[in-house]
C-alpha cells in the first residue's frame, strides 16, 4: 500500500516529468536532460517515477535545465509539504546531534502527556549523561556527522528537567532487551539501570517493562513516541517519521497500549530492571 509520503513523491514526479516535456525549447527525453544536469539517466528516471527523493538544490536544477527557473520555488514548497513528515537524518545531522535534540526539547516543553515505547535503548528522557554520551557517538559515526557529543549531552540532559514540572506524564514502556544493550561499557549502563531504579514511583514517571517471556500481541518492532495525542515520532536508521493525521495517531495508541498489557510496574518492573543489573559484571 502507498503511503502519503510515497504519494507525495511521485506526484512531485510528474511535476518534473511535466516540466521536461513543456520545455520551452522543445521537449526533452529523459538521456537529454541527464546530459544537461550531468547526471545519470537512472537519477532522471528515478526521480520522475517517485522512487527517490530530489534534494533542493536537485529541483532548481531541474527548473533551470528544462528552461522554467520560475518552477523552482514551487518545486521546493512542494519538496518542503511532505518532507514535513519524514525528516532524513543526513539532513537533521548536517550541523550535528545539538540543534536536533534542541529542537526535540521544544517538543517535549510544549507536551504534557508522552507516551513512548522503546525497544533497543533506554529512552533520552532517563538517560543518564555517560550513556547519552556513547549513544550520540555511535550515531555520529554511522551517519558520519559532525562531532558535537558534549553539546548534545547537554542538551538531552536539560531536557529532562521536564519530568520535575507539574502536570507532566511521562507514560514510558521499555522492552526488557533494551536493557541488555551493551552500548556502552558495563560500569556505566549499570549505573543507567540504577538510574532507571530510581525512577520508579516518581509521580511524573510510569514505567513499565515488558519482559522477554511476557505474551506479546504484537511483535515489538520499532519503537515511538505519542505526544499529547497531537503528534507521533517514529525513529527508523534513516530518518524519522513526524505523523499528525488523527488515525494514525489513533492506530499507534492501539500499538502503545497493547504493549502495555504486556508489560509490568511499579515492585515488578524493578524486579527485572535489578535482574540484568546483577548480570552486568563491573
Amino acid at each position: 500500500m502507498s503511503t502519503d509520503y510515497q504519494r507525495a513523491r511521485e506526484e512531485l514526479g510528474r511535476r518534473l516529468r511535466e516540466l521536461r516535456i513543456e520545455n520551452p525549447d522543445g521537449r526533452l527525453t529523459g538521456t537529454e536532460l541527464a546530459q544537461r544536469l550531468g547526471w545519470p539517466q537512472s537519477k532522471v528516471s528515478k526521480l520522475e517515477n517517485g522512487r527517490q527523493t530530489p534534494t533542493v538544490e536537485d529541483l532548481r536544477s531541474w527548473a533551470d535545465a528544462t528552461g522554467q527557473p520560475a518552477a523552482g520555488d514551487e518545486l521546493c514548497a512542494r519538496l518542503k509539504g511532505f518532507e514535513s513528515q519524514i525528516r532524513s537524518w543526513r539532513r537533521q545531522l548536517a550541523a550535528g546531534h545539538r540543534p536536533v535534540q534542541d529542537s526535540w526539547n521544544t517538543v517535549i516543553s510544549n507536551s504534557t502527556i508522552v507516551r513512548e515505547w522503546e525497544t533497543s535503548l533506554v529512552p533520552g528522557l532517563l538517560q543518564t549523561a555517560d550513556y547519552a554520551r556513547h549513544v550520540f557517538q555511535g550515531h555520529s559515526q554511522l551517519q558520519n556527522s559532525p562531532r558535537d557529543t558534549e553539546d548534545a549531552v547537554r542538551a538531552r540532559m536539560k531536557r529532562q528537567e521536564w519530568l520535575y514540572r507539574p502536570g507532566k506524564q511521562l507514560h514510558l514502556l521499555v522492552w526488557e532487551g533494551a536493557l541488555w544493550a551493551r552500548v556502552c561499557p558495563p560500569d556505566m549502563l549499570a549505573a543507567q539501570l540504577d538510574r532507571l531504579l530510581g525512577v520508579v514511583g516518581m509521580d511524573t514517571v510510569h514505567l513499565g517493562i515488558v519482559p522477554l517471556d511476557a505474551k506479546l500481541g504484537l511483535n515489538p518492532a520499532n519503537g515511538f513516541c505519542v505526544l499529547d495525542e497531537r503528534l507521533v515520532v517514529v525513529e527508523d536508521w534513516h530518518a524519522e517519521l513526524w505523523l499528525d493525521d488523527a488515525e494514525t495517531i489513533a492506530l499507534y495508541r492501539r500499538v502503545w497500549d497493547t504493549f502495555a498489557e504486556s508489560a509490568v510496574f511499579g515492585a515488578e518492573a524493578q524486579q527485572v530492571i535489578a535482574r540484568v543489573r546483577r548480570s552486568i559484571k563491573v
